[in-house]
């Protein structure tokens, strides 16, 4: 009982902070913004090749305006290092970026309780380097996907912007272009990794707040 009772008066001094940062505007402001930067880790299951690559550990700014409970931000990831097998047998290894383009948009709902977030991010998926059957086989400087991946997140409702918690989503990765000598290798990644139904999953832990 004791622990339980040190973790809520946490929670309940952490979102009292942030209340604090919400309405320390004068009345006539017509809004406040709480800045939050956000750790960030988890996962993203590649349908097409069915292997999983770790995300993170990375960060997400946020600029929460309130009371409209909306977002704005972005993500930082570093590159990912996964394998698979293609067509079953031959080992291939990759290392991925996902490069943001443009800024994360979205909603809160939970602000200082428990509620809903969902954002809106797009990211240019690019292949860094490629080892097939532990032969290196440079994929170039620009392999990478020919538009980019948009990709909708959203939480359950057990998540404010006080303690973070967990946002999950479904995204399609589109085709690449520029891959190899003169493209040479772009046939062949398009037929493995491209398509829909990949799954991701990020956790944010708990941010350091600001006031805007």
């Amino acid at each position: 009982m004791g622990m339980r009772r040190r973790l809520t008066a946490v929670a309940a001094t952490a979102a009292a902070a942030v209340a604090g940062l919400a309405f320390s505007v004068s009345p006539a402001s017509a809004s406040s913004t709480i800045n939050a930067v956000y750790p960030v880790s988890g996962s993203t299951y590649i349908n097409s090749t069915q292997s999983t690559l770790d995300l993170g550990p990375g960060t997400v700014s946020a600029s929460i305006t309130l009371p409209a409970e909306t977002l704005t931000g972005s993500v930082s990831l570093p590159d990912s290092t996964g394998s698979f097998n293609a067509i079953g047998i031959v080992p291939v290894t990759a290392t991925v970026a996902f490069i943001p383009v443009g800024q994360t948009a979205g909603s809160i709902s939970g602000v200082v309780t428990q509620g809903v977030v969902s954002t809106t991010s797009e990211f240019t998926i690019r292949l860094t380097s490629l080892e097939v059957a532990g032969l290196s086989v440079p994929p170039g400087p620009f392999c990478q996907t020919i538009v980019p991946a948009k990709i909708a997140l959203s939480s359950g409702t057990d998540i404010n912007a006080v303690l973070g918690g967990t946002l999950t989503g479904t995204y399609t990765i589109p085709d690449f272009a520029n891959c190899g000598l003169l493209g040479a290798e772009t046939p062949v990644i398009n037929a493995l990794i491209p398509g829909p139904n990949n799954t991701i999953s990020l956790t944010l832990g708990t941010p350091t707040l600001s006031d805007g």
